[in-house]
């Protein structure tokens, strides 16, 4: 009697490879993507409360550590949140690496003569883009959660460290955080594009209103954050 190693050549079949379909893949993108658009929106309302003093944004920081005391442990909240946005960045971040690699397979010849592919400017800088937008995150962590960088750093004194980071004289740091609030933006506009594209209608007119809409969100969103660095910068806060 034959065994199934015997057939094999003596050897155990191989075990097949995980290979989530595009589509799946593409769901996790879009999940991922609005629960971090979702936070971009609430993390954006937070920070102009700079506006309202000192004592309001203060207030605010310490009520994100310290809600559902005592129940719940300190910062629950907080590490939930982080939790939750690791792993929605890690699930965008490596579906997209997945679903880029299997368009290149599928469009393996080069042509010899390039024409100039139909598309945004946005869709065409999403890689530099991207890169600008991780560094700009552990140099935000490092800065404004931890107050390893910052020159005040001090734990729950919000306002006072936003302060010293965009003074005039660290115009280097304000230049940094815009570009890469500027490349969110770009960011936001092209995924939120994409992905209400691929849920309407392909007409003139709804491409119209899904193209304002992803727009004008990233317009209020790239504004809003911005609004922060240049009032320092301007003196309205400070």
């Amino acid at each position: 009697m034959v065994t199934l190693g015997e057939r094999a050549g003596g050897r155990a079949p191989a075990r097949r490879r995980v290979r989530l379909p595009s589509v799946q893949l593409k769901f996790v993108m879009a999940a991922s993507g609005v629960i971090m658009l979702l936070f971009l929106i609430g993390h954006m309302v937070g920070n102009l409360k700079i506006f309202l003093g000192a004592e309001a944004i203060d207030t605010y920081a310490h009520w994100l550590r310290t809600v559902g005391e005592p129940a719940v442990p300190e910062q629950t909240l907080l590490w939930i949140m982080r939790v939750v946005l690791t792993a929605a960045l890690l699930g965008h971040i490596g579906s997209a690496i997945v679903l880029t690699r299997r368009a290149h397979k599928a469009r393996p010849v080069k042509y010899v003569h390039h024409r100039k592919v139909q598309g945004s400017y946005a869709a065409r800088t999403m890689r530099w883009g991207g890169v600008i937008i991780a560094l700009f995150l552990v140099w935000h962590i490092l800065d404004l959660t931890t107050g390893t960088v910052n020159p005040n750093g001090v734990s729950g004194a919000v306002y006072d460290n936003v302060a010293a980071d965009f003074a005039p004289d660290r115009w280097y740091v304000t230049l940094f955080y815009s570009l890469a609030v500027v490349a969110v933006g770009i960011h936001v506009r092209h995924g939120m594009w994409s992905a209400l594209q691929s849920i309407g209608r392909s007409s003139v007119a709804t491409q119209r209103t899904l193209k304002g809409v992803a727009l004008g969100l990233a317009i209020v969103l790239t504004a809003g954050f911005l609004s922060v660095p240049f009032a320092v910068l301007t003196g309205l806060v400070g």
